[in-house]
């Protein structure tokens, strides 16, 4: 029986009647015995043979792609984000297909000429079109910002950066495609053909997922650490050892210049001297203090924190009437635009503290050092708060906390909630926080009815609150603030702020609400869509005009003066030092 059923195709009809005589050949016409021509091998699949379902699927998925974000795109960014979501959605009509061609019981068949013509032809209408709305939208956020650069070269280039990317995922896609096809019919030598296909799949899936993260991510992180860990050993132009005690470095330091980094080394040795402060408030002022421990400087975050902490009291950190404590980003670096505002408006009657935890900048310390932030954000506040509190009580600093970016991940990690918050410290300033800060997403998530997540009210303000731009408001108004201050400056284009995995398959509140400020009205969420895009504004937050994006600089002017409440600040002083911040670098 298996002699007559082997070879039937699918449309071929079986019986269970013998065949009649006639159909049995005689003997003499039998075949003749000897060895035989081999069939020809079937001719192996294109590897970047397409086909037309999926087409389609990808030509829509990428012009959607065209739709406005958070920021500006550029030419090459556009033809990236293009590439990615046209390449997942030729996967999805691919698979799409797939599960048609099931339900209808029949196998793949090539498209007819005519209707590849017709996708070039009406693909060709829907791209140019989307490009121009695309172009439209790029030109009306640019001026929402004030953005005057416009690459005409690139955004040319932006179709074939586009099917270049669109080329590279689908190869590699195939190739793992290719491997477990090939995986599986070697085990289907051993075990059953659903068993080696499964197993081929499970295997090939830890393969990929061993190289990517094992193998590709470590291998980038390890030559980016060392990239940046001989970085770290230089120091940039214009900045010099100082020759003043009170700054880590300087002479009666118990850290080393050299052992502070690329980053402490800019910190130390910035910054506004005593006749800016003066120029400024128009009175006598004092030499601000800083303090600070780099990776070289100890072994580890406690150790780190605690040499700081011994600098600081050693250059009269406790006796000064602020005294912030700074969570750094992955490399070390402190926003000078934070601590220079910091220093104005205390009229330099102030110390900072900070410390490294990485060689790594921020983008890259967000996949591998959070753990290492919230570490050194904990360790550096819990050794401030040991030595502030063995102060008399009536001649401490008020203690306040600061961090922006992951800084503010990391200083978060020193509370518990809004309570510790405001007990444990005067006041908080954080800016731009990651969404996956825990505190952040807490105060949002619970804001008050009604109150939108681009700029949300929490328990009526009482402790914590939000401003999109602090120096026009910070709601709620005409609600009490007493106490121990927390305020979180997040603009509405900052893709810092808004980026989440979660963009892929769900909707956020931001997005169903009003547009913020600086965000264009035409924003709308699709899955896949929407993640690509904002991850792709990430790199480029900081590209912008101030109070844009991640730029937060002249806004710490009046974040600072909301918290720290400083005595005889008037509105033109204001102004005035939005001016001098907005020039710092």
């Amino acid at each position: 029986m298996d002699e007559d059923v082997k070879g039937v195709g699918l449309g071929d009809q079986v019986t269970d009647q013998p065949p009649a005589a006639a159909d049995v050949p005689p003997a003499a016409e039998a075949p003749a015995e000897g060895p035989q021509p081999s069939p020809e091998p079937a001719k192996p699949r294109k590897l970047l043979y397409l086909t037309l379902p999926g087409c389609w699927v990808g030509l829509i998925a990428g012009c959607l792609s065209f739709t406005p974000s958070l920021l500006p795109r550029g030419g090459i960014t556009q033809g990236v984000v293009f590439g990615i979501t046209a390449a997942i959605g030729y996967g999805l009509g691919v698979l799409g297909a797939s599960i048609w061609r099931a339900f209808a019981d029949r196998g793949p068949r090539p498209a007819r000429p005519w209707a590849w013509r017709a996708f070039f032809i009406a693909g060709g209408v829907i791209y140019v079109i989307s490009f121009g709305l695309g172009q439209y939208w790029q030109y009306l956020i640019r001026g929402l910002m004030g953005v005057t650069d416009y690459n005409i070269p690139y955004v040319i280039a932006s179709p074939f950066i586009a099917a270049l990317v669109f080329a590279l995922i689908l190869v590699i896609g195939r190739g793992i495609r290719g491997l477990f096809r090939w995986l599986a019919k070697l085990l289907n030598r051993w075990i059953g053909r659903r068993a080696a296909r499964t197993t081929g799949w499970i295997l090939v899936a830890g393969l990929t997922y061993v190289v990517i993260s094992g193998v590709l991510l470590s291998g980038f992180i390890s030559l980016m650490n060392k990239a940046y860990s001989v970085r770290d050993t230089t120091t940039a132009e214009g900045v010099s050892q100082p020759t003043t005690s009170l700054r880590s470095g300087g002479p009666g330091s118990l850290i080393p210049w050299d052992t502070l980094g690329y980053q402490g080394r800019n910190f130390i040795g910035k910054g506004p001297s005593v006749s800016d402060i003066e120029k400024f408030t128009g009175q006598s002022a004092m030499e601000p203090i800083r303090a600070y421990a780099g990776l070289a400087s100890a072994p580890n975050a406690q150790a780190r924190a605690a040499l700081a902490v011994k600098d600081l009291e050693r250059a009269g950190g406790f006796k000064r009437k602020y005294l912030a404590v700074v969570t750094t980003t992955g490399s070390g670096w402190v926003d000078p635009a934070l601590v220079d505002s910091f220093e104005y408006l205390s009229g330099g009657d102030c110390a900072t503290v900070a410390i490294q935890y990485s060689y790594l900048p921020s983008w890259i310390s967000y996949l591998v050092d959070k753990d290492k932030a919230s570490e050194a954000g904990r360790a550096l506040f819990d050794a401030v708060y040991g030595a502030w509190v063995k102060q008399p009580a009536d001649q401490r600093p008020k203690l306040l906390v600061s961090g922006e970016s992951l800084g503010s991940f990391g200083g978060e990690a020193a509370f518990t909630g809004e309570a510790s918050m405001a007990n444990l410290a005067a006041g908080t300033l954080f800016a731009g926080p990651p969404n996956f800060n825990p505190l952040w997403t807490q105060f949002v998530t619970h804001r008050d009815p009604g109150s939108p997540e681009v700029e949300p009210i929490y328990q009526n303000g009482s402790i914590v609150r939000f401003a999109n731009n602090a120096s026009k408001s910070i709601p709620p108004s005409g609600q009490p603030w007493e106490g121990g201050r927390v305020l979180y400056l997040m603009h509405p284009s900052d893709p810092i702020v808004w980026w989440s995995p979660h963009l892929i398959f769900t909707k956020p509140d931001w997005i169903s609400e009003p547009a913020g400020s600086d965000v264009l009205n035409g924003i709308i969420w699709m899955p896949f869509v929407t993640f690509w895009q904002v991850t792709a504004d990430l790199p480029f937050s900081t590209g912008v005009p101030d109070g844009h994006g991640h730029r937060y600089s002249a806004e710490y002017v009046d974040g600072w003066n909301a918290v720290m409440q400083p005595a005889g600040i008037t509105a033109q002083d204001l102004a005035n030092l939005r001016v001098i911040i907005s020039e710092v670098r």
